[in-house]
């Protein structure tokens, strides 16, 4: 009976319910997917190419492992050899793959834009996993907003350039390191800014430095020193098989060993040109943007106190939630704004050339030449087949691009490649023989600006109607005549906008040979 006393009474007792570990994620990793693949792909199709270096340096070497011709930079000369083999490779078998489903090089130009917004979106989600679990889900969801809604990285998401790699690496690095909570993952993170400075950029390497030393210093007081020094001489012995990888790729092109990682830094470091470009800074993207959501998440939790003796705890909630929000949505709209005026503004060169797909238009042999906007060229992906871009003079006193050697066969391009072509620096001195007489030009792309004189070497092409017609033309943002605030952000052009904000536009153009120029 006392047993069955007692066995009642535990019956009776009320059961405590074991409550569920906190959501690691505020949002799904698959919707993160999503979010950031939707973002990334607006960028792959709308992003006007921001620098000529990428069409020059990167697009054009492609376009000619896919298709045996294209214009080719003193950086790809053997003597110089500054630009690896291995990044451009990569991107071209992707070009590949893409044109045995599209039938267009253009198409092949977006297939390897959306390739990259694929592989930029899982590198982001894949740190925005590490950042939630081991931080916190709230400052996982403020980088995937920041991420998400940054110009900077609506730029470099889908750029054809080493640095955009290498920040693609430094997220899994990062990822790495902040994931120690299932399992150390040093040699893992170790490889990854390991790829990406070897194959991409080498400066970013530094960034590196920081997560290794705090690595370190846990290590110590932890007293597992042994093992760091393992998954360090792991981690190197992986980038040394990645170094390896890509002196063979490099040597198949270039016809002699060399280290183009260390070429690079010898250029930029011991040479006499700095470099300050902008884009430079795509690898640190990622962290600025983490330490942004920490930031943000620091300054939450300081509105969120709630103890009547703080000063803040005294404010009233919704007064506090009203100016979070505000906070954010300035920086939203700020951060769309900004984008869409980058977009609006500057993405003709990528619209004008569609025309030239008609089967009445271009014909083989034909040339499409450039002048004052040489350095606006999108790319040989833009041109029909056999359709070769040319320069004409203009009052640019520097190096142009030469081309490479014409190869119809895979072999013949490695030959092509490893061949030193003629008239090519590194100080930037013109080279006359990279000009033709505008006498042999079928096309013509030119810019006009009302108000803008033009010069003996850059008339204003699109208003001589006897030697030129107009194909097709879009607008193109007048920078020097447009205000700050109308070149930093879209502004609509409305009467009810001041004149002295409005945006002020010009015309990026395709122009044709007309009958009685070509007599």
């Amino acid at each position: 009976m006392a047993g069955n006393d007692n066995s009642s009474g535990d019956a009776h007792r009320p059961h405590t319910k074991k409550q569920p570990p906190p959501a690691p994620f505020y949002i799904p990793l698959n919707i993160t997917l999503y979010l950031c693949l939707v973002t990334n792909t607006l960028a792959a199709i709308f992003s006007p190419i921001q620098d000529c270096d990428e069409v020059f340096n990167f697009l054009e070497p492609a376009h000619y492992l896919q298709h045996g011709y294209g214009l080719q930079t003193w950086e790809y000369s053997p003597v110089y050899s500054i630009r690896s083999w291995l990044y451009v490779s990569l991107h071209a078998a992707v070009g590949k793959i893409g044109s045995l489903v599209v039938h267009t090089k253009a198409a092949e130009f977006y297939t390897i834009r959306l390739s990259l917004a694929f592989m930029c979106a899982a590198c982001q989600t894949r740190l925005y996993s590490a950042i939630c679990r081991t931080l916190s889900p709230r400052i996982g969801l403020l980088f995937v907003i920041i991420v998400t809604f940054s110009p900077g990285m609506f730029h470099a998401s889908t750029a054809f350039l080493p640095s955009t790699f290498t920040m693609y690496m430094s997220m899994l690095g990062l990822a790495s390191f902040l994931d120690w909570k299932n399992s150390r993952k040093t040699a893992q993170g170790i490889m990854w800014f390991g790829l990406g400075t070897i194959v991409g950029w080498p400066f970013a390497g530094a960034l590196i430095v920081p997560l290794l030393v705090e690595e370190a210093i846990v290590s110590f007081i932890s007293g597992s020193v042994g093992s760091f020094l393992y998954n360090v001489f792991d981690g190197i012995i992986r980038c040394l098989s990645i170094l390896a990888l890509e002196v063979a790729v490099d040597y198949a092109f270039f016809q002699k060993l060399v280290l183009v990682p260390w070429n690079i830094v010898a250029y930029n470091i011991l040479g006499e040109k700095p470099h300050k470009e902008e884009r430079f800074m795509y690898p640190a993207y990622p962290f600025l943007a983490l330490s942004a959501a920490l930031s943000f998440h620091i300054i939450l939790t300081y509105l969120g106190s709630t103890n009547p003796k703080e000063l803040i705890g005294r404010v009233p909630t919704k007064l506090k939630i009203a100016a979070s929000l505000s906070v954010v949505l300035i920086g939203l709209n700020a951060g769309m704004l900004r984008t869409l005026g980058m977009v609006t503004a500057y993405n003709a060169p990528l619209k004008v050339f569609d025309s030239l797909q008609r089967v009445d238009i271009a014909h083989a042999g034909d040339s499409i030449c450039f002048g004052k906007e040489w350095y606006r060229f999108p790319s040989s992906y833009f041109l029909p087949n056999d359709m070769r871009a040319k320069f004409i003079r203009s009052e640019f006193r520097g190096l142009l691009p030469g081309e490479f050697p014409d190869s119809p066969s895979y072999l013949g391009r490695l030959d092509g490649a490893s061949q030193i072509p003629s008239g090519m620096n590194d100080l930037n001195i013109e080279d006359p023989s990279k000009y033709v007489d505008i006498s042999q030009c079928s096309f013509l792309v030119d810019s006009y600006f009302p108000g803008h004189d033009a010069t003996e070497l850059e008339p204003h092409y699109f208003l001589d109607k006897t030697q030129w017609e107009t194909l097709s033309c879009a607008s193109f943002l007048d920078a020097s005549q447009t205000g700050l605030l109308g070149r930093l952000i879209w502004i609509p052009d409305l009467p009810v906008i001041p004149a002295r904000f409005r945006r002020k536009w010009g015309e990026y153009c395709l122009l044709q040979r007309t009958v009685a120029g070509h007599a």
